[in-house]
């Protein structure tokens, strides 16, 4: 059976989660990975094998699926395909994404059999879930993808229910944009490598209308010539301290 790896994955921590998954529902068999993170991505690829099973991995910002990753999604045509619904988050709270997506991924016509949250190092604030995943959230998405076998084996497909709340929680802006600094040597890997083609590729600044605060174009940036304001990081840290010192728990819905 092919797995298809549909993810979104700037910064590349819901990719490690991702990359889990497809291993191990694969058993050494062939994983086919669409990144809808690459704003050149070939629409020719989106057209699945309906025998096939997607996995489609997604982060959560404030609370939601970056809606450029979902209408990417949306260019997918799904043959009516099984597929897994997973949100990455940075041990906050995922809120209403994972309903989000599973609702989106229905709507388009996949058959979502199971859902799964997980946690990933924090985009912005990498205090916050440093390191994740580890080795106990590994295995847990390991031991998660047995589970989701043996539910296809036995062809059990009852409908199941994941945490949220419609109408969904209200997007928030996007204050955090990444500036060019005096270190820039016009390499233009961050204009590359923008999820959002946000990028001009003259003084390589981004156009907060467009910048979805993914943080890829630090994170790619050789020379470290990239930065965001210190002060509203500090700031949006110790709002969400409280809620990001419990160290959370994969889940898995079936």
């Amino acid at each position: 059976m092919i797995i298809n790896n549909i993810v979104f994955s700037p910064t590349g921590g819901t990719g490690k989660i991702a990359g889990v998954l497809c291993e191990s529902l694969s058993d050494g068999g062939e994983i086919r990975t669409i990144d809808l993170s690459d704003p050149f991505v070939n629409e020719s690829d989106l057209v699945l094998d309906p025998a096939g099973l997607s996995v489609i991995s997604m982060p959560c910002f404030g609370g939601r699926v970056p809606a450029l990753a979902l209408e990417r999604l949306q260019k997918i045509d799904p043959q009516g395909s099984k597929s897994i619904v997973v949100i990455a988050y940075g041990n906050r709270a995922y809120d209403d994404a994972l309903l989000e997506l599973k609702d989106s991924a229905e709507k388009m016509g996949f058959d979502v059999i199971a859902a799964i949250s997980a946690i990933t190092e924090h985009s912005i604030m990498h205090q916050y879930a440093t390191g994740m995943p580890d080795l106990p959230e590994v295995d847990a998405l390991k031991k998660f993808a047995e589970e989701i076998k043996e539910k296809m084996q036995a062809g059990a497909n009852e409908p199941f229910e994941v945490p949220g709340n419609t109408p969904y929680k209200k997007a928030g802006s996007v204050p955090l944009v990444p500036k060019v600094t005096g270190n820039c040597v016009s390499c233009g890997e961050c204009a590359r490598a923008c999820p959002a083609a946000a990028i001009n590729s003259e003084d390589y600044a981004a156009n907060k209308a467009l910048c979805i605060s993914c943080m890829r174009c630090i994170q790619v940036c050789p020379k470290n010539a990239r930065s965001i304001n210190k002060m509203m990081v500090s700031v949006a840290a110790k709002a969400i301290k409280k809620a990001c010192m419990e160290k959370k728990d994969p889940e898995l819905f079936l």
